[in-house]
This record gives structure tokens, C-alpha cells and sequence, in this order.
């Protein structure tokens, strides 16, 4: 066997052979298969992770409005947010998260002491929202799943 592998080595014959070619492009495809699936999953986390930030932009836009108005959130509308903090927009965009919605949130003696907040990723279509509550000022935060990635199953993406 040593002296056919120093015979060939030797002679002009060199090179692979179309087996050997074969297998290492079956390996390539097959790495290929499972990488780039994973990559694009991280594309879409990456989108929602920017949603998720400007969620937490919005949060406080909101906080500075309320300081704005006496600490009360009446009168809150999705159009007031980028008008605070200009990387917010309130448009439908294709490119970057925007503002679905924005209101006070409250009941009686606790009208306009919450609020919620909602952005959609374009890219993924999923919902981030944030919510205060009126009586305990506890956040929550929740969002829908349009597409997949970064909304965990549950539906909570944050700890308050």
C-alpha cells in the first residue's frame, strides 16, 4: 500500500480524485445547511432587539412627557413621542421600528397615572409594549409574535 502511495506521489499523476471532491462538497453542503438558517435567526433577533430599545426610548419619552404635563399622562398620544426624542417615529415604516401606539392608562382616582406604549419590528412583525400600571407603577413588559426570534414563548420579553 506505502509503495503504490510513494509510486503515485512520484509519478506525474496528482491531485484529487472525484470521490474524494464528492464527499468534501457533501460536507460543505451540510454545514451550510445548518448554518445558514441560524444565521438568518439571528438577523431577525437583531431587528427585534432594536424594537426592544426603542420600546425602552419610548418609555422614557413617556416619563419625560408626564414631567412636562405635572406628572399626569392625559392628553398621551403616539405623536407626542418623537416630538421628546427624535429617533422615535410614529410612521409606518418597512426599515425601522415604529410606534404603534401610545395612551394613558388608569381608572378613577388613578386616570392618567399609567400608560402603555407599543412597537412593531417591520422586519419581524412582533409587538413589544410596555405598560405602567396606574396603581402600583410596575411595568410590564409583553409583545405578540408576528414572525419569530425575539419574542420568547410566554410573551414576556423583560422583567420589570
Amino acid at each position: 500500500m506505502l509503495l503504490k502511495l510513494r509510486q503515485r506521489m512520484t509519478s506525474e499523476e496528482s491531485g484529487f480524485t472525484l470521490v474524494e471532491l464528492l464527499v468534501v462538497m457533501l460536507i460543505i453542503g451540510l454545514l451550510a445547511a445548518i448554518a445558514i438558517p441560524a444565521f438568518f435567526n439571528q438577523r431577525e433577533k437583531a431587528y427585534d432587539a432594536n424594537a426592544k430599545e426603542q420600546a425602552r426610548t419610548a418609555e422614557t419619552a413617556i416619563e419625560t412627557y408626564a414631567t412636562d404635563n405635572g406628572g399626569v399622562y392625559t392628553g398621551l398620544d403616539k405623536t407626542d413621542l418623537p416630538k421628546i426624542e427624535e429617533s422615535l417615529t410614529d410612521a409606518v415604516s418597512t426599515t425601522r421600528p415604529y410606534i404603534k401606539s401610545a395612551a394613558p392608562a388608569g381608572t378613577g382616582a388613578d386616570a392618567d397615572k399609567g400608560w402603555t406604549v407599543t412597537l412593531v419590528s417591520p422586519k419581524t412583525t412582533n409587538e413589544f409594549t410596555i405598560s405602567r400600571d396606574a396603581a402600583t407603577s410596575a411595568l410590564t413588559f409583553t409583545c405578540t409574535t408576528g414572525g419569530t426570534s425575539g419574542c420568547p414563548t410566554g410573551g414576556v420579553w423583560a422583567q420589570g
